[in-house]
């Protein structure tokens, strides 16, 4: 209920600076338009259906040599051939995008809006190519770039096989050991699959990083009849945290919250990485991905473990397995929009924006 009271007190000049700028750009509507608020060519969020899709309507960066200039940086990455099962990852990027614009930068629960508390912007999509391993190193230049600006990057995915080049791109540049909290109904644990490094692979390979150990890697949401054995085996081997959607149910979203950043953060690691795979929520809210598991997350729980792990701070986060082909009504990639939304206003609201590795 305090809300209403909180919003009352959230600034409106970026706001009034993107609608200053639309009329600009966009010329006066129609005189026998009464709302002068308007616009002749669509320069601003409003309508949801039309303009030209950015993540959240944030401004598209041509030129990425000026990412460092912005706190946030949304980033595509349309790379599906580390699939195993069903492909279509490479359009969740755009379906987000697209989705995203029902969104205002707003919300209300959280009091926070984001146009007014960050500078973001889209620097577009990766140049993903039918190699894997070549496909890697360019994610991996992509993701470095913008991370050793000061920027915080946001990746959406594509499939899981990116999480390996995306944290290795940022671990090669934070002074001290790397977590990784990982949300998923999957341990992507393996070494190797179908001969490759796929998306059932990330996690073997991001903690062979020397200063990416496994012992500050925890999953969570993990079960379901599509867990390899060769993956939980690994678990033991490699010491790391998994903690399934049983003991989500029995210890609580608070505890599970508390037991990941726990792990995470241990050894002094001086930095978090967030990886969500939207297959983490149950089948049933998210039937565009590859790889759907029933018993997931609820919406709402995983929103509320986010949140929690999001006012620690993360150096970096993505997004991924959104499979559009697969998907109705845009629910998936609706969801995807929305964990993202959250997390950079949990972080702002906590004064985090992703710092806490400088």
């Amino acid at each position: 209920m305090e809300q209403a009271e909180k919003e009352a007190k959230i600034p409106e000049v970026e706001n009034q600076k993107i609608l200053k700028r639309s009329l600009k750009y966009g010329l006066e509507a129609a005189p026998s338009i009464g709302d002068r608020t308007i616009s002749t060519f669509t320069r601003e969020p409003r309508p949801a259906y039309a303009g030209i899709p950015t993540f959240l309507r944030t401004p598209f960066l041509e030129d990425v040599r000026r990412v460092g200039e912005y706190d946030v940086a949304f980033m595509g990455v349309p790379f599906d051939i580390g699939t195993t099962y069903r492909a279509g990852a490479r359009f969740g990027p755009e379906a987000m995008r697209r989705i995203s614009k029902l969104y205002t930068s707003y919300s209300y629960e959280k009091g926070v809006d984001l146009v007014e508390s960050l500078n973001m912007c889209d620097v577009g999509d990766v140049f993903t190519i039918a190699n894997i391993e070549k496909s890697f190193d360019q994610i991996f230049k992509a993701v470095s770039h913008v991370f050793k600006q000061g920027t915080l990057p946001v990746m959406l995915g594509g499939d899981h096989a990116i999480g390996y080049p995306c944290l290795r791109a940022i671990a090669e540049h934070v002074d001290g050991k790397v977590g990784i909290i990982h949300m998923d109904r999957h341990l992507d644990l393996q070494e190797k699959d179908m001969d490759e490094r796929m998306h059932t692979t990330p996690w073997f390979h991001a903690t062979n990083i020397p200063n990416a150990p496994p012992e500050n890697l925890v999953q969570v949401g993990i079960g379901g009849w599509q867990v390899p054995r060769e993956a939980v085996q690994n678990v033991r081997k490699f010491n790391t945290t998994a903690i399934s959607i049983d003991d989500v149910e029995k210890l609580g979203i608070e505890k599970v919250a508390e037991i990941a950043l726990e792990k995470a953060w241990q050894g002094g690691a001086k930095a978090v990485y967030l990886s969500v795979d939207i297959d983490s929520f149950d089948a049933g809210f998210v039937p565009g991905t590859g790889w759907p598991e029933p018993g997931g997350f609820t919406p709402r729980e995983g929103l509320k473990f986010l949140d929690i792990v999001a006012r620690e701070g993360i150096c970096g986060m993505e997004l991924v397995e959104v499979s559009p082909p697969y998907d109705v009504s845009d629910q998936t990639a609706l969801l995807g929009t929305r964990i993202i939304c959250d997390v950079l206003a949990s972080m702002v609201d906590a004064g985090k924006l992703g710092k806490k590795f400088s």
